[in-house]
């Protein structure tokens, strides 16, 4: 387990407080992208964020929002190492940010059950965040930002956003 400094702690929550630009309804922290920061010397820190995947065109800025934070705070230097290893999987989005994605009406993605050890159970029904029902259906591979698909629900016939698993 890493031991945080109360300075490190007060900075993560800093860094993880700052929206996601594709989906402001989340924070970093929310999305699980935030993966450490560093104290070096006195006034300069860095922050290691992984991205949703390897060409996210989103990671910059973030970077610049995570610098803007921390400066508006009193940090003098900021430097936001991207870190690729290991690599960013939906199970990092916390419970408060599939709460918070569902409530904005897009369909959150399922959680792995990884303390079992077994196979992942394959469960191909995307539950509709509108009225519930899970008889949906895949209207495009990729929606507005590329880590979604667009999806419809047969039941209420409204359309909406699936967050991929990866």
């Amino acid at each position: 387990m890493v031991t945080r400094t109360s300075v490190e702690e007060e900075l993560l929550s800093l860094a993880g407080s700052v929206p996601d630009p594709e989906l402001p309804v989340l924070t970093l922290e929310d999305l699980g992208v935030v993966r450490g920061v560093e104290v070096g010397e006195p006034g300069r820190v860095t922050v290691r964020l992984t991205p949703t995947y390897s060409g996210c065109p989103a990671i910059e800025a973030m970077a610049a929002d995570i610098e803007h934070v921390l400066h508006a705070h009193g940090v003098a230097e900021v430097s936001v190492e991207t870190v690729l290893s290991p690599a960013w999987t939906t199970d990092d989005i916390t419970a408060e940010g599939r709460r918070k994605l569902a409530e904005f009406g897009i369909a959150p993605p399922r959680p792995r059950d990884t303390a079992s050890g077994g196979p992942v159970p394959l469960t191909l029904a995307v539950r509709c965040p509108h009225c519930g029902s899970t008889e949906t259906e895949l209207l495009s591979r990729f929606s507005s930002t590329a880590c979604k698909a667009l999806r419809r629900c047969v039941a209420c016939r409204e359309p909406f956003d699936h967050f991929k698993e990866l």
